[in-house]
């Protein structure tokens, strides 16, 4: 099958977000001006840049995540593992401005360090950052977003022998359609002249 994604595909689902996978959750949380908060995920999310550390996840502006960092400047990236799967999901829901999406997923909130935002108080591991820039994408309303990451929470039990290990808490990515996975198999290879 070949499709040109501006005449259509013509099939029940778009095929498009399932091809590129797994990839990891972003589960962004943000705080408004006036002080409400939300969190919500985003499986177009990834690292950007080593140094100094940079992360960046697409947006439209109807989410109020966008909306909220472009009052403050801030967000925080939450790392989702299989064990929040039901809390993650629950806070993807369509709820109107206002609603804290910590509070309707029954997720418990940390003040971060560096910046004016909350984190997922028991993630696995949480990065603050402050918006370097916003990009508006083609499109009606797309919308990337990059940070610098100010500030880095690592929870005590993931970290061992001095590595942050991912198979402590079973990270989760998403697929497409409703499709997620979980890192369950880790195994290591060296480059070449190693």
């Amino acid at each position: 099958m070949f499709y040109r994604p501006a005449d259509g595909h013509g099939l029940p689902h778009n095929p498009f977000n399932a091809i590129v996978t797994p990839r990891p959750i972003g589960w962004i949380s943000t705080r408004g001006a006036d002080g409400r908060d939300n969190l919500a995920p985003y499986s177009f999310f990834n690292a950007v840049a080593y140094v100094p550390p940079q992360v960046m996840f697409s947006s439209t502006a109807t989410k109020d995540s966008l909306s909220l960092l472009r009052e403050t400047g801030v967000f925080c990236v939450n790392v989702v593992e299989y064990a929040m799967r039901d809390q993650m999901n629950a806070s993807s829901g369509a709820f109107d401005r206002g609603v804290d999406e910590f509070e309707q997923a029954k997720v418990t909130k940390a003040d971060c360090e560096t910046i004016d935002c909350p984190r997922v108080a028991n993630a696995p591991a949480a990065l603050e950052c402050r918006v370097t820039q916003i990009l508006k994408l083609e499109g009606e309303d797309n919308h990337a977003i990059f940070g610098e990451v100010t500030g880095v929470h690592l929870r005590d039990d993931c970290l061992k022998d001095g590595v942050f290990d991912v198979t402590r808490f079973q990270p989760l990515a998403r697929l497409g359609y409703r499709d997620y996975s979980v890192v369950r198999d880790v195994f290591s290879l060296n480059r070449p002249g190693e």
